[in-house]
Formats: C-alpha cells, sequence, structure tokens
C-alpha cells in the first residue's frame, strides 16, 4: 500500500472512530493534546501523523493502535494472511508497524511486529487515558533501549520486557543496524 493510500485509510478511519464516540474535533483534541488544526489536516489525509500523534489520539479514543488499523468493513477472519496484515511506516523515525493478529477476533490482545530503525528514537508522554493497558515487548533481533518512567532497561535478543502502557516510555536504537521486536498487547478490557 503506498503512503497516500496510507493516509486515506487513516484519515478515514479517524473520522469514523471520532464519530462513533460522538467527538468533535474540539473534544478529540481536548482529550488528546492534538490541536484542532492538526486533526483536521490528518482527516482530510493533508498529513501523516506521527507514531506519537497516533498513539495520543488512539489514547483518546480508547483505541489501540492495532485496532485503529483494523479495516471497518473487512469480515471477520480467524487467519490474518502475511499479504492482507496493515503496514505503516512513520514518517518521522521510518519505523515500521506491521499487524499482525487477526482483526475484530478473540480477546482485547493485539499482535504487531515492529522493525525499529537504527539511530531512531520515540518518546511517549504519560497517557492517563491508557490505564489498564499493558504490553510485551519480545526483542527478536538487535538491540534497543526502553526507559519506562525512570527506570533504564537495555534489551538485546530474545529478551523480553512487560510495561503498562500508560506510563511515560521511552524507545531507543542507538546502534547502527535496524532492530525487529514483536509487541503483545492487552487493551485491558476497554
Amino acid at each position: 500500500m503506498d503512503e497516500a493510500a496510507v493516509d486515506l485509510s487513516i484519515a478515514e478511519n479517524l473520522k469514523r472512530l471520532r464519530a462513533a464516540r460522538g467527538l468533535t474535533l474540539e473534544g478529540l483534541s481536548e482529550r488528546s493534546g492534538v490541536s484542532r488544526a492538526m486533526i483536521s489536516r490528518i482527516e482530510r489525509a493533508e498529513a501523516s501523523p506521527t507514531a506519537l500523534l497516533l498513539a495520543r489520539l488512539c489514547a483518546a479514543l480508547g483505541t489501540s493502535l492495532s485496532a485503529f488499523f483494523a479495516d471497518a468493513d473487512k469480515p471477520v477472519d480467524p487467519l490474518s494472511r502475511y499479504a492482507d496484515q496493515p503496514i505503516w511506516r512513520d514518517p518521522e523515525t521510518g519505523y515500521i508497524r506491521r499487524a499482525v493478529s487477526p482483526q475484530g477476533i478473540g480477546p482485547d490482545v493485539d499482535i504487531v511486529a515492529v522493525t525499529f530503525p537504527a539511530g531512531a528514537r520515540i518518546a511517549f508522554p504519560p497517557e492517563p487515558a491508557a490505564a489498564g493497558a499493558s504490553q510485551y515487548l519480545w526483542l527478536i533481533e538487535g538491540e534497543i533501549e526502553v526507559t519506562i518512567e525512570d527506570q533504564d532497561y537495555r534489551l538485546g535478543s530474545g529478551d523480553c520486557l512487560f510495561m503498562e502502557i500508560a506510563l511515560p516510555h521511552v524507545f531507543s536504537n542507538s546502534t547502527n543496524e535496524d532492530a525487529r521486536y514483536a509487541m503483545v498487547i492487552h487493551r485491558g478490557g476497554r
């Protein structure tokens, strides 16, 4: 899927979820801390949101990134074929996110595969709207640093880290090699 198609899909999903929750642009702006103008630009597919912006919008909408990228018109299927899994590339860091788990099925769990580029860094502020949600990060290949509040973790291939999503956290790859990891996300029954 090319970038224009991804931006259009993001625009449609954001409008659909905002409307389903009865939120105005102003209401979503207040909940997410993202400016009304930026939300409007994203909904018109005039701007490609960063991972941080999407995370803030999803938290304010009470959804996960995986659910956000799910195709609302696609029939529920317990099989998620590799060729059909939604992929998104963060325009700021270049990190690539693949929604692996089948859409709209099973418990409140999502599985995501990530390629995190060499030199990339993403800092997520506290997200009170994500209270109760948690995730496991299983590093498959490479090295990354994760800071959760004031605690630093250096992960190597095969390591697995549990974290509460609502807490402030930073992902960094200070190496010269891309890192690959899987996230198992529990949305906390929201």
